[in-house]
């Protein structure tokens, strides 16, 4: 870690009470405890307030299903080398119904999905690898994406692989959760009780 996490029981961290930010971080993770990250970001409170609330948007607030949301993220996560990211959303792919095989291709570099991963899964993982990648996504890539998704199915996925790309670099850039020296997934401890 770059910067010490923050005691939330010590408010001389930041000017003013940020007492009511932190209970709102704290009921959004319940009934886990402050994660790493967000011990990072009350650094400002004003900031870790709103990334609580747009990021519980993404995770919590979304009509998509469980293993296209932590697909997107676990892309994400393996093309910027978060593995603090991916050793929490992995286990929740899991859960989504992602099968190991499926965790297998979504850990490769460039993977090779179709057969493992179902048609609208492998379409999420195409359109992910273009937005982190590159930003522009090409016209069949969204095409393939828009065949299996409604419009908001497709704006909360775009949302979620844009949030994730926003944590993920700030997982690395801070070295939140002290993973930067990990080589890959198959190296990351995954804790199935947390979550960014």
């Amino acid at each position: 870690m770059r910067l010490p996490y923050v005691d939330p029981k010590d408010e001389s961290f930041s000017t003013g009470n940020p007492a009511e930010i932190i209970q709102r971080v704290r009921d959004r993770r319940a009934p886990r405890d402050l994660q790493a990250l967000d011990l990072t970001l009350l650094h400002s409170p004003h900031v870790a307030d709103g990334w609580n609330h747009f990021l519980g948007a993404i995770r919590t607030k979304t009509s998509l299903k469980d293993d296209i949301r932590e697909i997107a993220i676990c892309r994400v996560a393996v093309i910027n080398q978060a593995w603090y990211e991916w050793g929490h959303h992995a286990p929740l792919a899991k859960a989504g119904g992602v099968s190991d095989e499926g965790l297998k291709v979504l850990g490769e570099n460039r993977p090779e999905g179709r057969g493992v991963l179902s048609e609208e899964q492998w379409a999420v993982v195409r359109y992910t690898d273009a937005m982190t990648r590159d930003v522009k996504v090409p016209e069949d890539v969204f095409a393939e994406l828009r065949k299996h998704f409604s419009e908001q199915e497709v704006v909360e996925i775009t949302g979620t692989v844009a949030a994730y790309n926003c944590v993920s670099r700030f997982l690395v850039a801070l070295d939140v959760g002290e993973k930067n020296s990990v080589s890959g997934p198959e190296e990351v401890n995954i804790d199935h009780k947390k979550s960014p």
